[in-house]
């Protein structure tokens, strides 16, 4: 059995992403883009069992933003609003607007308790790698978690190998498998987590899952039972199990507690959630 499906039992992480940088209020209106919306919404996803929150900022237009000022704003209102009881990850996702250096800068100066890094994007080839290997080196130095984002199995490699290089700074480095793409109409399946999990690819203590559409519930379930943790959110997926569209995060949230709680498992809050991440910094 491949290291990743563990047979013991694990408090399994639910991560809510309720905004992402693509939609907007065009695309559902209940997207929270402004901090008092963030802050509901927190509110709102941490009743319903998530503990933790995924964050993207915006500008005055609406459009993606990578700024410290914005993330500290939306941290206080996000604190004010659930104090402790979430995890709060920032994301540096380029989108095609921002530079590797521009995207670990504002990293640098927001200080953040955790942030998503797109392998892809801070190191999208070797020559970029050594300058990644330093960011990595300094996030574990100020006790701030990277969670890895990996779009292909092929990229699940490369980490590995920079890792048995010595170029990645954590034995347990956290990772999220994405299941599909941003595109018009995807769907993503439970089969979709499979390549990331078979025989000889690399084993990943702390791996979590999120995908596309209105299977996604059932994804990152699957995802669970076999040793992962779980993200969903309107940052991939508006759409509830049978299709039609969920009026809020929360209600993403809500069928994913019900279907892991009735497979037996038991989930995690922000404190037993911090303790294991706390574990990957070494």
């Amino acid at each position: 059995m491949n290291g990743q499906q563990k047979t013991t039992e694990q408090r399994v992480a639910i991560a809510v992403a309720p905004n992402g940088g693509r939609r907007t209020k065009a695309d559902h209106p209940a997207i929270p883009l402004t901090p008092g919306e963030m802050a509901h919404t927190a509110s709102e996803c941490l009743e319903a069992g998530a503990c933790m929150i995924h964050v993207h900022v915006r500008d005055g237009q609406g459009g993606h933003l990578l700024d410290a000022d914005a993330y500290t704003e939306m941290t206080k209102a996000i604190r004010q609003a659930v104090g402790d009881h979430l995890v709060i990850q920032i994301t540096s996702e380029a989108l095609g607007i921002y530079k590797p250096e521009e995207q670990m800068a504002v990293v640098r100066a927001t200080r953040p308790e955790a942030v998503s890094l797109a392998l892809r994007e801070l190191a999208p080839d070797e020559t970029s790698e050594p300058a990644f290997a330093e960011f990595l080196n300094w996030l574990r130095q100020e006790r701030i978690v990277p969670q890895i984002i990996l779009y292909t199995p092929e990229e699940a490699v490369r980490l590995d190998k920079m890792r048995q290089r010595g170029l990645v700074p954590f034995e347990r480095i956290p990772v999220l498998y994405v299941l599909g793409r941003y595109t018009v109409g995807q769907t993503s399946r439970p089969a979709d987590l499979l390549p990331f999990l078979a025989p000889g690819q690399p084993d990943f203590a702390n791996w979590m899952v999120c995908a596309f559409g209105r299977h996604e519930a059932a994804c990152v379930t699957s995802a669970a039972l076999l040793g992962g943790h779980v993200r969903v959110g309107f940052e991939n997926n508006v759409l509830l199990p049978d299709g039609t569209v969920a009026r809020s995060n929360a209600e993403l949230v809500a069928p994913t507690v019900r279907a892991l709680t009735a497979c037996g498992s038991s989930l995690a809050d922000a404190g037993s959630w911090r303790q294991v991440w706390t574990e990957c910094l070494g």
